[in-house]
C-alpha cells in the first residue's frame, strides 16, 4: 500500500511539475528526474525489485509504439544519411567509448562494459521535443532528432541484449553477427505481419474503449512474442507501429481516434512518472550497498561516464557534419543549402538527454549481473545529469543560436487544406438543395482563407470568430439543460458535436481555452 500511495502522490506532483515546466519553458522530464532523486531521501519509502523482462515490456513497449506511430516515413527517407550516422554511428561510437572507460576505470568485464555503453548510448527526444516545440527551429532538425530517438533505441537495445547474454555466459561475442542479422531481418518481417493481423482486428471494433484496450494488449503481445522468438522486440514494435499508422486511421472513426490518442498520451506520461519513481527507489538501495571507499569510487565513475557521454556525442556530430560539408562544397547551391550546418550540429549534439529507455534498461539488468550496482548508478547519473544540464540549458542555447523561423509545416498544412476543401466542393457541386448551398458556402470561406497562407491574420481571425461562436453555443446549451428544456442524453450528444467543432478550430488540433472576442 505504501508504494501505491507514494505513486499517487508522485503522479499529482508530476502534474504540478509539468505545469511548472511549461511556465519555465524547460523539459518536464528534467523536473521529474529531480523529483525522482528526491524520493531517495523520503523516510520509509519502500524498496522495489522489478522483474527485468516485465520492466522492458511494461515501460518500453507502449512508449516506443507511441513514438513510432507518429514517425514520418517521408522524413526517415529524406534524412536517412543523418539518421544512420546518429542512430547507428553515434550509438556504436558512444557505446565503445563508454565501454572502454568502464573496462579501464571500473574494471568491468568487456561484455558488462559494452552493456553499460549500450544502456547510456540512446538519447530520448521527449525532453528535447518539450523545448523545441516552443521554438520555430528548422523542421529538418526536429525530424532528425525524433527519427533518431526511435531508431537508436533499436540499435542500443540490440547491442545490450547481446552484451548481457555474453556477460552471463549464454552467448559468445564472436557469435553475435548471425544473431544480429537474424534478429534484424526476422523482426522487420514479424513486425509487418503482426501489424497486418492487428489491422484486421482493429478495423472491426467500433467501441472506443474496446479498441484502446485491444491496442494496448496487442502492443504487449507483440513485444512478448518477439522476445520469446529471439527477435528484437524493439525493431518488431517499430515496424508494427508504422504498419498500423499507415492504414488504421483511415478505418477508424473520429471518436475512436480522439479517444485513443488521449489515452495513449496519458499512459506515456504515467509510465515516465513511474520510471522516475523506480529510479529514485533503486538509487537509494544502490547507494546504501556502496559504502566507504567503494561509494566514492562509484560516484566518480558515474560522473566520468556522464562527461564522456556528453562529449562523445558532440564530437561525433560535429565530426560527421564537418565531413559532409567538406564533400558538399563542390555541389550545386541547392545541395549546399540542404547540407547540415554547424549551428544545427551544436543543437543536435546538445540534444542528447537520456530518458526512459536508459532508466528502464538499467533497472532491467539481472540482479547477479557483474558490476550491476556501479552500472545502474552510472546510468542514473547520465539520465539525471543530461536532463538537468542539457535540458535546462536548451532554451538559452536556442536563443543564442537564433535559428530562422521555420514555416515549412505551416505551408504544407495550408496547401493540403486547400486541396481537401476543393475536394469537398467538387463532390458537393452536383447537390442543389438549400442545405448543400450552405455547406458549400462554409467550405468556400475556409478555402479562400487557406489559399493565402501568408495572411496569418485572416486565418487567426477566422478561428477566433469560430471559437467565439462556439463559446456562445456552450453557454446556450448549459442554459437549456439548466432550465429543463433538454435532458442529459441530448445535452451530451450536442456537447460532443460542439467539441468536434472546437477541436477543428483550435490551433494544432488541440483544445484551447475560449476567450471573449
Amino acid at each position: 500500500m505504501a508504494l501505491f500511495e507514494l505513486t499517487l502522490i508522485l503522479l499529482l506532483i508530476a502534474v504540478a511539475l509539468t505545469a511548472l515546466s511549461r511556465r519555465l519553458e524547460i523539459p518536464y522530464p528534467s523536473l521529474l528526474a529531480l523529483a525522482g532523486v528526491g524520493i531517495a531521501f523520503v523516510p520509509g519509502a519502500p524498496v522495489i525489485e522489478i522483474d527485468p523482462e516485465l520492466a522492458l515490456a511494461l515501460f518500453i513497449a507502449p512508449v516506443l509504439l507511441d513514438a513510432a506511430y507518429d514517425t514520418s516515413l517521408r522524413d526517415l527517407k529524406r534524412y536517412r544519411l543523418s539518421l544512420v550516422l546518429l542512430a547507428l554511428g553515434a550509438v556504436v561510437f558512444t557505446t565503445l567509448v563508454v565501454a572502454f572507460v568502464g573496462w579501464k576505470m571500473a574494471g568491468l568485464p568487456i561484455a558488462a562494459a559494452i552493456a553499460l555503453g549500450a544502456i547510456v548510448a540512446p538519447p530520448d527526444a521527449v525532453a528535447a521535443s518539450a523545448v523545441l516545440s516552443q521554438f520555430r527551429v528548422p523542421h529538418r532538425l526536429t525530424a532528425i532528432l525524433q527519427g533518431e530517438s526511435l531508431l537508436n533505441d533499436a540499435t542500443a537495445l540490440l547491442i545490450y541484449r547481446i552484451a548481457v547474454s555474453a556477460a552471463i555466459g549464454s552467448l559468445m561475442l564472436k557469435d553475435a553477427v548471425p544473431v544480429i542479422l537474424l534478429a534484424t531481418v526476422g523482426s522487420v518481417v514479424a513486425g509487418y505481419l503482426f501489424g497486418r493481423v492487428s489491422l484486421l482486428t482493429l478495423t472491426r471494433i467500433e467501441d472506443a474503449a474496446s479498441s484502446t484496450v485491444v491496442q494496448f494488449a496487442g502492443t504487449f503481445a507483440v513485444w512478448i512474442i518477439a522476445d520469446r522468438l529471439g527477435l528484437s522486440a524493439i525493431i518488431t514494435i517499430v515496424v508494427y507501429a508504422i504498419t498500423i499508422a499507415r492504414t488504421a486511421p483511415r478505418h477508424m472513426s473520429a471518436r475512436r481516434r480522439v479517444s485513443t490518442y488521449s489515452v495513449w498520451e496519458s499512459a506515456v506520461f504515467v509510465l515516465n512518472v513511474l520510471a522516475f519513481v523506480l529510479m529514485g527507489l533503486q538509487a537509494r538501495s544502490i547507494v546504501g550497498r556502496l559504502s566507504g571507499d567503494g561509494q566514492g569510487e562509484a560516484f566518480l565513475f558515474a560522473a566520468t561516464v556522464l562527461a564522456v557521454v556528453i562529449v562523445a556525442r558532440l564530437v561525433w556530430v560535429m565530426g560527421y557534419v564537418a565531413v559532409i560539408r567538406q564533400f558538399t562544397r563542390f555541389d550545386d547551391e541547392r545541395q549546399k543549402r540542404d547540407a547540415p550546418t554547424f549551428r544545427g550540429a551544436v543543437l543536435v549534439g546538445w540534444c542528447g538527454m537520456r530518458g526512459l529507455v536508459t532508466l528502464v534498461v538499467a533497472i532491467a539488468l539481472p540482479a547477479d549481473f557483474p558490476g550491476r550496482d556501479p552500472i545502474v548508478l552510472a546510468a542514473f547519473a547520465v539520465v539525471l545529469g543530461t536532463l538537468v544540464l542539457q535540458g535546462m540549458s536548451l532554451k538559452p542555447l536556442l536563443r543564442r543560436l537564433n535559428f530562422e523561423r521555420d514555416t515549412s509545416i505551416d505551408r504544407e498544412v495550408a496547401e493540403a487544406r486547400v486541396a481537401i476543401m476543393q475536394a469537398a466542393l467538387d463532390v458537393l457541386s452536383r447537390k442543389t438543395s438549400s442545405a448543400a448551398a450552405v455547406v458549400r458556402e462554409q467550405y468556400e470561406a475556409q478555402r479562400r482563407i487557406a489559399e493565402n497562407p501568408d495572411d496569418a491574420q485572416a486565418a487567426t481571425e477566422y478561428d477566433r470568430l469560430r471559437l467565439y461562436a462556439i463559446k456562445r453555443q456552450r453557454d446556450t446549451l448549459e442554459e437549456l439543460r439548466s432550465n429543463g428544456t433538454i435532458g442529459d442524453e441530448a445535452y451530451h450528444r450536442l456537447e460532443e458535436e460542439i467539441d468536434w467543432s472546437e477541436l477543428a478550430a483550435s490551433p494544432a488540433g488541440r483544445f484551447q481555452p475560449l476567450t471573449t472576442y
